[in-house]
């Protein structure tokens, strides 16, 4: 577990480390406490991932609320949040999505002074690759759409982007580049970090983070939630949040309903680290597979969801060739490279590709799920709107069309259409 800032000051700062230094670093404490849960609390959220962690945060610092138990099956950051490619962007077309992570980015810019705890926030630019006409109508379309939003990209040609990313064959064999949707602002944070500030944060609070304490039963009483049995025993709460990514459906089933999602696997793999060669991050949605370069050196490669239900969390070969034969193309100089390591995420992805973020039939249930594969980027956002919707009992702005009610109203919010893909 990361250590934090001796008991005296309370912050990380450089005072903090240089009486540290004259101490031998023996006074640092515990980022956060592993307390025993209590019987009751005010709030429960399952799942400690970044979105549960940011909505813990976010009722404690917005609202006061701060008799919250984050309670989570395994080791706290160990799901979604630990298995992802860091990427963060706000150039959806559809309104809401745009108002939802534009939200997330910018609270991903000043995060790291928030928390006091440095998440590694690389503004390094994002930029998304037309390679068929289509995507060069669809991406000058979201240009436009982000004008209206008040969300800055740009239509860049390819001479820009060759000069921007020298390593690209933008001539390829297939799929030439024909232009791309540019965001400045966009980049990456370490994923890790995310996570262990948040979770610092709250603890300070005084809230309970509860690891290897997985729910096996939700108690409902007279269409109330009433408690959550645990591997750690039964907890009484007043308000139940669910949010725990590719298990949603499942937690969803104990309670009583269902959610309207599908668990895949997401498979993600990094090369050896070599010399810094790629300062942006870059998506090429025709080939799907998406590319940055880690601090490390390290090249972090993504591509599609398994093309089945499931709920592994390990990576698979065919899906690495078909990623990575896909990327060579437009990127040569992958071909020479070694892979490091790879593995597996599981998402929960709904039929129009965007969160559901909601109350539920039982009252005082409230659910943030499929977020599919966009899930990293938008977990200050998340965090942001659930904590609201949690202390209010109402959505806020931004959560408002996120609402279980527009599958029965078919009142979609269709990415995957809108976007070419939902990353």
């Amino acid at each position: 577990m990361p250590a934090s800032a001796s008991s005296s000051t309370g912050r990380y700062s450089v005072f903090a480390i240089a009486k540290e230094a004259m101490r031998l670093h023996t006074g640092w404490k515990r980022a956060w406490a592993s307390p025993e849960p209590r019987k009751k609390y005010q709030v429960v959220i399952v799942g400690a991932g970044g979105h549960g962690l940011a909505t813990a945060y976010y009722l404690g610092k917005n609202f006061g609320i701060t008799d919250v138990a984050v309670i989570e099956k395994g080791w706290l950051g160990g799901g979604n949040t630990g298995r992802n490619t860091t990427i963060i962007r706000s150039n959806y077309l559809q309104d809401p999505s745009a108002a939802i992570y534009d939200k997330a980015l910018k609270l991903y810019e000043n995060l790291s002074q928030d928390l006091n705890y440095n998440i590694m926030f690389s503004p390094r630019g994002l930029l998304m690759l037309a390679q068929t006409e289509h995507e060069v109508r669809g991406y000058k379309r979201t240009v436009y759409a982000n004008q209206l939003q008040g969300v800055a990209t740009e239509w860049v040609s390819p001479k820009r982007i060759k000069d921007m990313l020298p390593i690209i064959n933008i001539e390829g064999p297939r799929y030439p580049v024909l232009g791309g949707l540019y965001q400045e602002r966009g980049g990456t944070a370490r994923h890790d970090a995310v996570a262990w500030g948040y979770a610092r944060a709250c603890s300070a609070m005084g809230m309970h983070i509860i690891q290897n304490c997985e729910v096996t039963g939700i108690e409902t009483e007279n269409g109330q939630v009433r408690a959550v049995n645990t591997g750690k025993g039964r907890i009484e709460c007043d308000k139940l949040a669910l949010i725990a990514a590719g298990h949603s459906s499942v937690l969803a089933e104990m309670a009583g309903f269902r959610l309207p999602i599908e668990s895949l696997a997401l498979q993600a793999l990094v090369s050896e680290p070599i010399k810094p060669c790629c300062d942006l991050v870059i998506m090429a949605n025709t080939v799907h597979g998406y590319l940055s370069q880690s601090d490390k050196g390290e090249m972090v490669i993504g591509g599609g969801t398994d093309g089945f239900n499931n709920y592994t969390q390990r990576g698979s070969w065919h899906h690495v060739e078909e990623t990575v034969r896909a990327l060579i193309e437009t990127f040569p100089m992958l071909s020479r490279l070694k892979m490091l390591r790879q593995w597996g995420g599981i998402v929960d992805m709904t039929g129009d590709r965007s969160p559901i973020l909601s109350a539920t039939p039982v009252g005082n249930i409230f659910v943030n799920c499929g977020w599919g594969t966009g899930g990293f980027k938008a977990i200050p956002g998340s965090g942001w709107a659930m904590a609201e919707l949690v202390a209010k009992g109402q959505p806020g702005p931004l959560a408002a069309d996120f609402g279980l009610n527009r599958f029965v109203q078919g009142r979609f919010i269709d990415e995957s259409v809108a976007a070419g893909v939902a990353h």
